[in-house]
């Protein structure tokens, strides 16, 4: 509360040292700025003999009122030997500020019986206490007394009930108050805006809003707008709230901190960074960062957006620290891998106040989104063991998650032990929980019984059932279960069979899946885009162009191919189909390409052997601002090695450090493989004995590779000799440490190399071909002779071979 200006405070006192009368105090008690100056004015009305003027008092009542003053305006009405309507009015008012909206209606029934005549100005204070407790009969008989005491023609009156029904979720009732009102103002326009908007019913509240502009003092104003803005975004409609904002302020109105509060949210989940930060100038220019909400809905559009570093330093200088903003930072952490500064602030928050189970939460599903399983469930037994606060659902849901994906069956069990001493076993989240981490462990028959636990089943809690079964490779039970599903009341709906065609993918069954895909099609259970999402690689896996061309012309229909999950899955199928160039166009189609489509593409120049393209397209994606991980190196790493390109190579390794990701195996093998290739074999040796894992077959095939091309027989040999002791009988590297002896032309070592590989019995693996007709795939190895149509391939490659000999 502002300090009054010295020279005002002192000419309200000096007020005090003469006789005045109760207008006089009126007039103090109305231009008091703070509860000190109001008390002191209270003092003084005691010693001048004040006490129960019942004009006064209810000046002092409504003085606490202003105040928040709960306790004093409680004590002093007590104390009043006389009290008018206006004087409960005053003290109904208090209650209903402070919430105490029981307390509330309590003294309105005590008004009731005081028998004094009840005048239009109390009922909007009363129904805004319905309003609080959301007591719509309550409401409604409270409108049956404003009728019968002829007030139903007042607006103040009509206004507050709009509100009070809008807030009761009666939006008809409403409607009609509005409709049977005498004379309207923007207030009660307002108020039915508001009450369309709180209900969903977003475009009539628009449509009210339309209407206002017809009567001359009723158009829209400021709050009309923020109601409709709010209205869309609080409803999911976020592109239409921002484009509502655009209207309003080509209307010549300009956003209050109410506005940018209530639009930020969906500034955040479109992840429209650009205008965030315009939203973000304004604030600022305009003295909106005192402001809470504002504050938060910044912070949650920059974290939204990936751009901690801002969400950072708006949240350090601005936010007031508290759950809310610290959970936020906390979320927009774990969302973008930071698990170690969200650890450091959650710990943190206990210099705030102790931390919440919404913290809690927030920090064990970070750790398992991040796939740190330990850490989510050690963090689990502090949360349950040291700190006592009560798991919840959510909870039990994120730590079961992390023992399904780790498929720790100890693990999953003893957070089971923990649902059941909260008696959240048979809870449907938590019972689907169990479900899905029982099936991940293979142990159906505990996923029954937690399924037989779920008191209230639904068809999510069916379609995890199924689902695990399918997991498990139990076909031959799904229909049983989908009968039993269909029996209990409820129809299996695309998400039981996304969940069946997910399972055959994972055990092989891919031509299986295409056929329940290629059913759907033709069903009332049209494929959704997490389907594609499944049927994509399984397409990928049969390097099936054909039926891949079909899934995405699927998917251009149903308009998902802009979608960069879908986009991704598309560029990883027709790569390994074998066709670059659709690759290539379906990266182009994405929308907003992140990381995991970047990663998809740059893949794809690699597994083509496009070096420079890849290259290209990763300091593009450095360009563009995205952080790449480890499977970006990896990939751009591949690429190198197809253009040759050492010192780029280097520098791509180098710059691993730069962005926080930890060369593995993988990575070191890429540059052995590049130095390798360029015939740099002495530097190439020396970074696998530096290496900091154990090397693999890979790596010192790498090199043994690089040997046989430049023909460095020293060197190849001792590659050889570790390659050949970590698979001896992988025929592969005897063949290649033959070459390496051909082409130096040591013939008595090629010799010796060849009568081992015949000691052995060892044969080289044939080759291996696939052609796809008909959409079906046919597999051929080299002498095969076990397709069912082998005489008619044989007498045709016969009738080939002599059209050829005859041509020649």
């Amino acid at each position: 509360m502002l300090a009054l200006p010295p020279q005002t405070h002192h000419t309200h006192l000096s007020l005090l040292d003469k006789p005045i009368d109760s207008k006089t105090y009126a007039s103090l008690l109305e231009s008091s700025r703070t509860p000190n100056l109001g008390k002191q004015v209270h003092a003084h009305t005691l010693k001048t003999g004040f006490h129960g003027h019942e004009f006064v008092e209810t000046k002092l009542l409504q003085m606490y009122g202003r105040f928040g003053c709960l306790e004093d305006a409680h004590y002093l009405f007590d104390k009043m030997p006389q009290r008018n309507l206006y004087s409960w009015t005053a003290v109904l008012g208090v209650h209903v500020d402070h919430g105490c909206f029981e307390e509330a209606l309590s003294l309105f029934e005590e008004l009731l019986v005081d028998d004094i005549g009840l005048d239009f100005f109390v009922f909007p204070v009363v129904l805004k206490a319905c309003s609080g407790l959301r007591g719509l009969e309550l409401g409604r008989q409270l409108h049956g007394m404003v009728i019968k005491y002829q007030h139903v023609s007042n607006i103040y009156v009509g206004n507050a009930l709009i509100d009070m029904y809008g807030k009761c979720g009666s939006l008809d009732d409403a409607k009609n108050v509005l409709a049977s009102m005498v004379e309207t103002d923007r207030v009660s326009w307002n108020s039915i805006v508001t009450a369309c908007a709180a209900n969903g019913k977003v475009y009539e509240a628009l449509g009210f809003l339309e209407k206002m502009s017809n009567f001359k003092n009723s158009r829209p104003n400021l709050v009309s707008w923020s109601a409709v803005i709010g209205g869309f975004s609080q409803n999911g409609h976020d592109k239409e709230a921002l484009e509502l904002l655009g209207r309003m302020q080509a209307a010549g109105f300009k956003p209050n901190s109410r506005t940018l509060a209530s639009v930020l949210p969906a500034c955040a989940r479109l992840q429209t960074l650009n205008l965030g930060k315009e939203i973000h100038a304004y604030v600022t220019r305009n003295g909106f960062l005192s402001n809470p909400f504002v504050v938060n809905g910044l912070v949650d559009v920059y974290r939204r957006c990936s751009d901690m570093g801002s969400a950072l330093k708006i949240f350090s200088r601005f936010s007031v620290k508290n759950m809310i903003s610290c959970n936020t930072m906390i979320v927009g952490y774990c969302e973008n891998g930071k698990m170690e500064k969200a650890k450091e602030l959650f710990d943190q928050m206990e210099l705030v106040r102790k931390k919440d189970i919404i913290s809690w939460n927030t920090m064990i599903s970070g750790y398992a989104d991040n796939l740190l399983f330990d850490e989510a469930f050690s963090l689990f037994r502090d949360l349950v063991m040291e700190e006592g606060i009560a798991a919840d659902s959510f909870t039990l849901g994120s730590v079961l998650a992390g023992c399904a994906n780790m498929a720790s069956l100890s693990r999953g069990k003893e957070v089971h032990a923990q649902a059941i001493v909260r008696g959240l076993q048979s809870n449907t989240f938590v019972g689907g929980a169990l479900i899905e981490m029982y099936s991940k462990c293979k142990d159906l028959e505990s996923a029954r019984s937690a399924f037989d636990e779920v008191t209230e089943r639904d068809s999510a809690t069916w379609n995890v059932l199924i689902s695990g079964y399918a997991c498990c490779n139990q076909i031959e039970n799904i229909q049983n279960l989908i009968h039993k599903m269909k029996k209990d009341g409820f129809e299996p709906n695309v998400y039981t069979w996304n969940g069946i065609l997910s399972g055959h993918v994972e055990n092989g069954h891919l031509e299986l899946a295409l056929r329940l895909f290629a059913e759907m099609q033709t069903s009332n259970l049209r494929p959704d885009i997490y389907t594609v999402g499944i049927i994509l690689p399984a397409c990928a896996r049969l390097a099936s162009i054909s039926r891949g061309n079909q899934v995405h012309a699927h998917s251009i229909r149903r308009g998902y191919e802009s979608d960069v999950h879908i986009g991704a899955a598309l560029v990883d199928m027709y790569a390994k189909s074998g066709s670059l160039k659709h690759a290539m166009q379906a990266y182009n189609r994405i929308t907003n390409p992140n990381l995991v489509s970047q990663n998809a593409m740059l893949t794809a120049y690699a597994m083509h052997g496009h070096g420079e393209e890849g290259i290209s397209l990763f300091r593009n994606i450095l360009r563009n601002g995205s952080r790449p991980d480890h499977v970006t190196f990896l990939s751009v790493l591949s690429s190198c090695v197809h253009a040759g390109a050492v010192q780029t190579g280097h520098e791509f390794f180098d710059l691993m450090a730069c962005y926080d990701v930890k060369p593995d195996l993988k990575h070191y093998t890429c540059m052995v493989d590049l130095l390798s290739r360029a015939g740099r074999l002495d530097e190439a040796y020396e970074l696998i004995k530096k290496t900091p894992m154990e090397p693999d077959s890979v790596m010192w095939g790498a090199l043994l590779g690089g040997c046989v091309v430049w023909g460095n027989v020293d060197l190849g040999e001792i590659a050889a000799e570790r390659v050949i002791e970590l698979e001896p009988y992988n025929t592969g590297n005897y063949v290649l440490l033959a070459n390496l002896y051909a082409y130096a032309g040591k013939w008595h070592d090629l010799a010796r190399t060849r009568q081992m590989i015949k000691d052995r019995g060892m044969q080289k693996s044939p080759g291996c071909s696939w052609i796809e007709d008909r959409d079906e795939i046919h597999v051929f190895l080299s002498c095969d002779r076990s397709h069912e149509k082998t005489e008619d391939i044989y007498k045709t490659l016969v009738n080939l071979n002599t059209h050829m000999r005859t041509q020649l």
